[in-house]
Formats: C-alpha cells, sequence, structure tokens
C-alpha cells in the first residue's frame, strides 16, 4: 500500500525516477550506442535521438535477440518472447520480456492489485482459498540457446514465485496445454472439487469454463461450486457486454476489479470501488509518453509527458520499458479522468477496431477479407459495416455484417464463406476464437437494398463532404439505425 500510495502521490518523482534508470541501462546496449545516448541523457535529447517505434522498426532487433544476441535492446541475455497479434508489421508479435519486467512490472502489478483490493475490501482470506488463473495458450516454444516464446500467461505462469504458486490451480502440466478443448475439459475437472476464492482471466473465455464446470459438476450455479468465490479479476476486452452472462452463471454477487495487463507490460489497475477508472502504475518500469489523437501522424507525431496531459482527451500510449522497447507505441488510447491522481479509461485502438471477444480486429483486416471474398465471387460493394453481436444463453458471439452489393455475388453462401475464411487469414486471434465456434460464432449477414446507406447519411446529416461510415465498432448503435431504416 506504501508503493500504490507513492503511484499516487508522486507520480512525476516516479517517472523522472524510471527515465533515469532505463536511460542508464538503453546507453549499456548496441541500440543506445548507435544512438549515442549515454547516462546524462535528458528527456528532450532522448525524444530527438530516438524516433517513435513500433513492431515493425524493431523487429531485426527483436529477431536477433530470439536468435540469442544480447546487448541489444537491453543489457544481457533476453530469454522470453510473449507471443501477440500484431496489427502492422506482422500477424504475430514477439516481445522481449525481461526478469526486470516480470519481477517489477506484471508481478508487482498483481500484488498491488490483490494489496489494493485487501485494503478497499478488509478481513478477506483469500490466501487460504484457491486462486484460478485463466491463461491463454500455454503451449511454449523453445529455441536454441535457452530462448523460450509462448504466450504472456504461460510465461507468468511459468515463472510464478513460490509463495504465488502455492495457491494457483490448476496445475501447470494443466494451466500450459496447448489444446484450448482439451485444456478447458481436464481444468474443469480439477478445479470442481478446489475452494476456489479468485478468478482471473479473459471474459469470453472464463464464461466458457464456468459453463463447463456447471455441466461436469450438474449444479444450477458456480455459487454452488465454490461458496467462497466472491474475486473476479478481468481484463483485455469490455467486461460489459459479459456482465449479465456472469451474473447469471456465478448466481450470488462477487466482486469485479479490472486491470490492464498487456505482453508489453503492466500499466493500470482499478483501485476505487465504485468507479471503473484505472490507476495510471507511475513506478513499475515503465515510462510513459502520450500522443493527442487530434494530432495523430503515426511514427511521425509529436508526444508529451505525463505533466503535460490533459482531462477528456483521447491520447495514443507511447512507452519505454525495462523490456527494451523503446518510445514504442502500443497501439491503445487512453482518456484520462483524473489527474491527482492519475487515472484513466481505456478507450481503444488507433484505428477503428472491434474487439468485443479478444480478437482485435481493425480496419485493414476487415478491408481485405471483403475486398478479396468479393473479387472471389464477382461481386461488388457499395459500403458496410460490422459490429458485434451477444449469445448471452450461449456466453459466445460473432461479427454482425450490415453490406449494401453495387453488384451482387451470384451465390450468397459463397460469399459468405469466404469472407469468413479471409478474416480467419488476416487476423490470428479471430482465426483461434472461431475455431469449432468455441468463442466466435460464424458471422450473421444482413444485406441491405440498394440507398440504405445514403439513407443513413441523410438522417445523421452526413451527406456529401468526407463523411464515412465507421466500418468497425464495439457497439451496435450504427447497424441498429441501419436496421431500423430496413425494417
Amino acid at each position: 500500500m506504501k508503493r500504490i500510495a507513492d503511484y499516487k502521490n508522486n507520480p512525476h518523482e516516479n517517472q523522472e525516477k524510471i527515465f533515469h534508470y532505463l536511460i542508464s541501462q538503453i546507453s549499456k546496449t548496441e541500440f543506445g550506442l548507435e544512438k549515442e545516448l549515454n547516462i546524462n541523457t535528458h528527456y528532450s535529447e532522448f525524444k530527438e535521438k530516438i524516433p517513435l517505434q513500433d513492431y515493425g522498426t524493431l523487429k531485426s532487433l527483436i529477431d536477433l535477440s530470439i536468435e540469442g544476441k544480447t546487448n541489444l535492446l537491453w543489457p544481457g541475455k533476453t530469454k522470453w518472447f510473449a507471443k501477440s497479434s500484431g496489427t502492422t508489421a506482422d500477424r504475430i508479435k514477439k516481445l522481449p520480456i525481461t526478469k526486470e519486467l516480470l519481477e517489477f512490472n506484471h508481478y508487482a502489478g498483481g500484488k498491488d492489485l490483490l494489496a489494493q483490493y485487501y485494503a478497499n475490501h478488509p478481513k478477506r482470506k483469500l490466501y487460504n482459498v484457491k486462486h484460478l488463473i485463466i491463461g491463454g495458450s500455454g503451449q511454449i516454444t523453445k529455441k536454441a540457446g535457452g530462448v523460450f516464446i509462448g504466450d504472456l500467461s504461460a510465461i507468468i505462469i511459468n515463472n510464478l514465485p513460490a509463495w504465488t504458486e502455492a495457491r494457483r490451480t490448476p496445475k501447470k502440466e494443466i494451466a500450459l496445454l496447448g489444446n484450448w478443448e482439451e485444456k478447458l475439459e481436464k481444468m474443469a475437472h480439477s478445479v470442481i472439487h478446489e475452494n476456489i476464492g479468485i478468478l482471473a482471466g479473459i471474459p469470453s473465455w472464463t464464461s466458457l469454463l464456468l459453463k463447463k464446470v456447471l455441466e461436469i459438476s450438474g449444479k444450477n450455479t458456480i455459487h454452488e461450486v465454490w461458496p467462497n468465490l466472491e474475486l473476479y479479476i478481468h481484463g483485455g476486452m469490455n467486461f460489459n457486454p459479459y456482465r449479465a452472462t456472469f451474473s447469471k452463471l456465478i448466481g450470488k454477487n462477487i466482486n469485479y476489479v479490472e486491470s490492464y495487463n498487456a505482453s508489453e507490460g503492466y500499466f493500470g489497475m482499478q483501485d476505487q470501488t465504485d468507479k471503473d477508472e484505472l490507476l495510471l502504475l507511475t513506478n513499475s518500469q515503465i515510462f510513459y509518453e502520450f500522443i493527442s489523437m487530434s494530432e495523430f501522424k503515426n511514427l511521425e507525431s509529436e508526444t508529451i509527458s505525463l505533466q503535460e496531459v490533459a482531462l477528456d482527451t483521447e491520447y495514443s500510449l507511447v512507452i519505454s520499458t525495462s523490456a527494451g522497447l523503446w518510445r514504442y507505441l502500443i497501439g491503445d488510447t487512453i482518456r484520462f479522468t483524473s489527474i491527482n491522481p492519475y487515472r484513466f479509461n481505456v478507450s481503444g485502438r488507433i484505428s477503428h477496431y472491434m474487439n468485443a471477444f479478444g480478437e482485435k480486429m481493425i480496419v485493414d483486416h476487415v478491408e481485405k477479407a471483403i475486398a478479396k471474398a468479393s473479387s472471389a465471387n464477382n461481386a461488388r460493394i457499395q459500403d458496410y459495416t460490422v459490429a458485434p453481436f451477444f449469445n448471452f444463453e450461449s456466453a459466445t458471439g460473432g461479427h454482425e455484417w450490415i453490406i449494401e452489393f453495387e453488384e451482387e455475388p451470384k451465390d450468397y453462401k459463397r460469399f459468405k464463406i469466404d469472407l469468413d475464411d479471409e478474416l480467419k487469414i488476416a487476423n490470428a486471434d479471430y482465426e483461434a476464437k472461431r475455431i469449432k465456434n468455441i468463442n466466435i460464432e460464424f458471422p450473421r449477414f444482413v444485406f441491405v437494398p440498394k440507398g440504405t446507406f445514403y439513407e443513413w447519411f441523410k438522417r445523421q446529416k452526413k451527406l456529401g463532404g468526407q463523411h464515412k461510415i465507421p466500418r468497425l465498432t464495439n457497439d451496435r448503435k450504427v447497424i441498429e439505425q441501419l436496421l431500423e431504416i430496413i425494417s
């Protein structure tokens, strides 16, 4: 709690301290030496000598690090790399994870969240019960020279300290299974008779596990299975669409706490019981910069420091970390709701995107997919938009497309299948979650008459000019407006 108070009370001092620590380390690397950085480098010089980076600009050095090269982006040898879906240079990114980042960022963030929970809810006994962590794919690939590549959750579980491992369930051999269907079945069987007090994981996957537990146990609610369950820690996607599903599955009121923990780092946690804002972790080996989205020019953008941010302004997040990501454009956007202390909400991605089920779908994916499907079926598109639909009974959902054709495909069924297949090719996360409809169902399609989108623009008073329909949205507002028009 002393550290959490420090986040709140001394954010600028913390960021200055983190900056000097990171500068002392980058000056020992080939990347830092090439940029002519030393331990006396000031922030203005740091910005001047290091352009903004993304995965594409750092990929060659990351690839060399995976091959075993040392002192490239961070002093010494980096042994762990977390797989994450890419949106620019690569379909799959492999992000460096160092011992420093694990201990003083990812693990520290988890401890901070639980400490804050205890402060908000005194006299808890969460360390007398088991903690059920539902991670992603547990498969870890071992490369030559003792380098490992895998999902962040697998890396975290593999390196957990003993005091945490003693309370975690299921066993490692189940938690690290690569086949999700096999893992789901074995995990459910292994945890039914455990005394679970904490759940942690992405909502879509967690809800599937809870349903499997009810199916195997024959119980009506999770409360009957785990009467001491009181906390669910979530992140990675919007929880609101899942709230009703969780309430029905669990069968009693529990506490929900959000964390902002990406492969690149642990950035924020919910520290209040009555608000969903996240506290910025200002002393966790991450140095933050921000780009106002009103002036966003991708890697040519101008950044500002934490001291310069304003409320209710959308910023793209730029980070420098103790894993060797330097001035790295992470792709997320945030809005500060408070600057004393610094609290924020995650507002989205740099581009239009959809992440209702953790699929991280961006405009580039859907544009490529619909173009290829149209070409293969001799169709021409007039306009389209995509939004999620939610099936609360099955705790799944999918994408709903509204499409207006200039020239219709001869075989609508073939067009639908082709579009779904092209999306799988474009987006690895979508492909994984579409397997056997486990997490994302086959898309729904509404083919509307000509003139429908024109009427939408007219009703929105957006005819002509530069107005465009959103290609991707995380809510159903636009789609419902279009459905109302055709009704």
